[in-house]
């Protein structure tokens, strides 16, 4: 029996949008950083997305490749997303009797080479393969459209103004139109990862009002962080889409607490220093990804509960909705007889300061160091097993299982 007194107990966090890069690109993050900072942040579970490895999840070989880099790596438990990209929409069957949880891909460049953009017809190949599957669709929902160019100010590369104009809201908007329009043509389930734009809120709610199988999810920077805070040079606060204004911002907690947005995740996405462009504070050439996979359950406590978010609240977006999305919730994101005993114990009145010290991830670069949070996770336990206890790694192994049951 161990007693909690007064501490929550609430199922363990599943971040269904990870960004681990483990094999090829592990000096960006590898298996044994991102969960042992997932373990340490109370999540039990990651997904772990089909890029910036190399090579990308997007065959059959290359699965088995980032499968054997995984193995006896992982301090959570850790399922897999595998890629859509132009011309491999003969591997898609074949992935999902493989065991990855459905299939992600790119409206407009994903910044790497091995995983280049798809276009509507390629959309189309894939919607028709996956329809009498059990999959799901996840989409990086930007396109580069006409209505996007507009006068722009001259700025310096410096100032994150000039980036967040390159990133009009417009190309969310009309990506998530196309989207729709394909779901609601074929009816295979289809998700918006990390919305940004909250002009597209109402498009989402008319769409799940007819019926469309579609789910959005969004992000901590974007419900936390604001263009007007972010300083020149802090490439840190990089990510795409873009971090808006506050205006925005208040409109996408509208969004998460009416229910139109679905879950909450991560998107954990560290590079190193050098492609952050932390000398130069280049803007336009940095890498965009905000590192937080272990900082996820206080950021959204600490900025979402004077709003009215409840403790039922975060459970369900951080844990019910993410596992359900990645076919998980036969096993996990709740408390119930039969799942996985996966818990996180943490008490949402102590305060932590974010420190490069105190994060387990690879790059300790980050938007939130200094930052002083509500909700401090004291224990981490994984399938029954305690493995992180009061700061500390408790166990002499990674205890964390790879996830991958057919889903043909």
């Amino acid at each position: 029996v161990v007693d909690l007194g007064n501490l929550v107990l609430s199922p363990g966090v599943v971040d269904s949008h990870v960004h681990v890069n483990e094999p090829g690109r592990t000096h960006w993050e590898g298996f044994t950083t991102a969960t042992r900072a997932a373990a340490a942040g109370g999540v039990t579970t990651i997904v772990d997305m089909p890029l910036n490895s190399i090579p990308p999840t997007t065959t059959k070989e290359n699965f088995a490749e980032k499968f054997r880099a995984a193995s006896n790596n992982v301090l959570v438990d850790v399922a897999f997303w595998g890629g859509i990209i132009p011309g491999n929409q003969d591997e898609l069957v074949p992935l999902l009797k493989e065991g990855v949880r459905g299939f992600k891909c790119f409206m407009c460049p994903s910044g790497v080479d091995e995983f280049p953009q798809v276009k509507e017809e390629d959309l189309e190949i894939a919607f028709q393969r996956l329809q009498n599957s059990s999959s799901t669709i996840l989409f990086h929902a930007e396109v580069e459209c006409c209505s996007a160019v507009s006068e722009k100010v001259e700025v310096l590369p410096s100032v994150y103004k000039g980036f967040l104009q390159s990133r009009p809201g417009v190309m969310e908007v009309e990506a998530i139109r196309l989207i729709i329009e394909l779901c609601r043509r074929y009816r295979v389930p289809s998700h918006i990862v990390h919305l940004s734009c909250a002009e597209a809120i109402p498009i989402i709610a008319q769409a799940k009002k007819d019926g469309v199988p579609i789910t959005v999810e969004t992000c901590p920077h974007y419900l936390t962080l604001s263009a007007e805070e972010v300083p020149v040079k802090a490439t840190q606060f990089k990510c795409c889409p873009p971090i808006r204004d506050k205006v925005n911002q208040d409109l996408l907690w509208t969004g998460l607490l009416d229910g139109t947005i679905d879950l909450v995740v991560s998107d954990h996405s560290p590079a190193p220093q050098d492609l952050k462009c932390v000398e130069t504070g280049d803007f336009m050439k940095a890498w965009g990804g905000i590192s937080s996979l272990q900082l996820v359950l206080p950021l959204l406590w600490t900025y979402g509960h004077p709003k009215g978010l409840s403790l039922t609240d975060v459970s369900r977006f951080l844990s019910y909705n993410t596992a359900k999305l990645a076919r998980l919730d036969h096993r996990k994101g709740s408390i119930a007889v039969g799942l996985d005993a996966d818990f996180v114990i943490w008490n949402p009145d102590e305060q932590i300061t974010v420190t490069p010290d105190m994060l387990h991830f690879r790059h300790k670069l980050s938007p939130y160091l200094g930052k002083v949070l509500n909700g401090r996770v004291v224990m981490t336990v994984l399938r029954g097993q305690t493995i992180f206890n009061s700061g500390d790694f408790v166990l002499d192994k990674p205890h964390g299982v790879l996830l991958a049951d057919s889903l043909e």
